[in-house]
């Protein structure tokens, strides 16, 4: 199954004219130091004391509150975690979900050089406070857990 990867500004487009939300899949404290306005954070790892553990929650929590037809664009800090997260989801039956390429804070070759600049860098709109129904705490209560 392909995931469609879009750039930052593809992604704003799909969300102000076509009807996508925005979910980070980033951990806790990251959503927390800034997102996409309006995005909802359900983290595909968190952030612990060993390092970044996967959430074993994620799907669960998904599912949960979106349904399988729900339009979403994925993003993370660079797009490795949310395309591991896109593919999780196409995967499960979601069937309308996209990719953005670059995440928040760029996409970098392994000599760490700039290839495509995320969506902060595209000057897109962020918001370090997160709508109270939309942060992991809320949606991991909606799930249920």
């Amino acid at each position: 199954m392909t995931v469609q990867r879009v750039s930052p500004l593809e992604a704003d487009q799909l969300m102000r004219n076509d009807g996508y939300v925005y979910l980070d899949v980033r951990s806790i404290p990251e959503f927390e130091a800034g997102h996409p306005a309006g995005a909802y954070n359900v983290p595909i790892m968190h952030k612990t004391a060993a390092g970044m553990q996967p959430n074993a929650d994620f799907m669960r929590v998904v599912s949960s509150v979106f349904p399988k037809d729900t339009k979403m664009v994925l993003g993370c800090r660079s797009g490795n975690r949310s395309l591991a997260a896109a593919r999780a989801l196409v995967q499960a039956g979601f069937e309308l979900v996209v990719d953005q390429r670059a995440g928040l804070a760029g996409a970098r070759d392994a000599f760490g050089q700039l290839q495509e600049e995320g969506w902060e860098a595209a000057g897109l709109e962020m918001s370090s406070e997160a709508h109270p129904e939309r942060g992991y705490e809320a949606l991991l209560g909606q799930a249920g857990a």
